[in-house]
């Protein structure tokens, strides 16, 4: 099979195509022949090494130390089973499936092998492969994180980086809630967010949303760029932080900033399960969650892929078709 392969650290050029032994799925395992992946800023993270502050010697353990112990990138998923192993009985080939690969990676080639238990759900029949895949990443990321609030109707909610893979999840996810969002993001890309359902917009080119007097039942920092110093005034007494991104020493503070301040922490990795996906896909299905797809490229181009993402600039997702022919939508008779 192909399958974009780095075998050293560095820039988008390190990524290139190679050809891989086929894997076989083993027991309690599916084989999923990938349609369509994302080429996130986890997988920028994960080629540049570039990982918040503290963090480096523990994500080495992951990635490697001196060269990529994880050759080919790529967190998420949509495809098609192919085959399943022993004791499988939740899907079968031929299904239609989303999947959050994590830490695991291995989504950028033409086959994966993916555990039943593990954070896959059947894919939304109402979208293509490329909308499919561009779901997963923000959306069970931003829905792992809202699961841990009590967001509903009439919360504020603060989404910093709401221009994101996660980020512009999370404005949906709000939104759909019956939370009142306000997203903070580039002017240029203030109409997406307001599309998506953010009712207020600060442009942080032009305005520092920490020096605003409001303040927020929940706020969803996606950046990682303002110190706990500044985002605690902005939450109300018994709100919640949702640190996505978060350095050594935010995740290790959390659980005593939270006691001391009575602040809801959540900083740095969640556990990705089933259920959330299944939730993202349900509100897809409905046309709740929409798919927010910045540029699309062919596997063959994964390092332009990569150099679009490295300019960290790009509007929700950046999606890799894997199986050209097979992401079209059907034609209607």
């Amino acid at each position: 099979m192909k399958a974009a392969v780095y075998r050293r650290f560095g820039g988008p050029e390190v990524v290139r195509l190679e050809e891989q032994p086929k894997p076989a799925p083993r027991r309690g395992e599916l084989l999923v022949k990938v349609q369509a992946a994302t080429v996130s800023a986890a997988d920028y993270r994960a080629r540049t090494k570039h990982v918040p502050k503290g963090l480096k010697l523990l994500s080495s353990i992951t990635l490697g130390f001196i060269t990529p112990r994880i050759p080919v990138l790529g967190m998420d998923i949509a495809g098609v089973v192919e085959s399943v192993g022993p004791d499988v009985a939740r899907f079968k080939p031929g299904d239609e499936v989303i999947a959050m690969l994590g830490g695991t990676f291995g989504g950028h080639a033409e086959y994966v092998t993916v555990p039943q238990d593990g954070a896959i759900t059947t894919k939304p029949p109402n979208l293509t492969f490329e909308e499919a895949a561009s779901l997963v990443f923000g959306g069970i990321t931003a829905q792992a994180f809202l699961g841990r609030t009590g967001m509903g109707p009439g919360t504020s909610v603060l989404v910093n980086g709401a221009s994101g893979a996660v980020g512009t999840a999370a404005v949906q996810l709000a939104n759909t809630a019956g939370a009142h969002v306000t997203a903070v993001c580039s002017g240029t890309n203030a109409d997406l967010v307001r599309s998506l359902g953010a009712e207020t917009v600060v442009d942080y080119t032009k305005e520092d949303f920490t020096q605003e007097t409001a303040a927020y039942d929940v706020i969803v920092d996606c950046v990682g760029n303002v110190p706990f110093r500044q985002l605690q005034p902005l939450i109300k007494p018994g709100g919640a932080l949702l640190s996505v991104i978060a350095d050594l020493i935010g995740v290790l503070a959390a659980g005593l900033r939270s006691r001391r301040t009575g602040t809801h922490i959540t900083a740095g990795n969640v556990p990705f399960i089933a259920a959330d996906l299944a939730h993202i896909a349900q509100l897809a299905e409905s046309g709740q969650l929409r798919p927010v797809i910045d540029r699309s490229f062919d596997l063959t181009d994964i390092a332009q892929a990569h150099r679009h993402v490295s300019t960290g600039r790009k509007r929700g997702n950046v999606v890799v078709r894997v199986a050209v022919a097979s992401t079209r939508r059907p034609s209607v008779e």
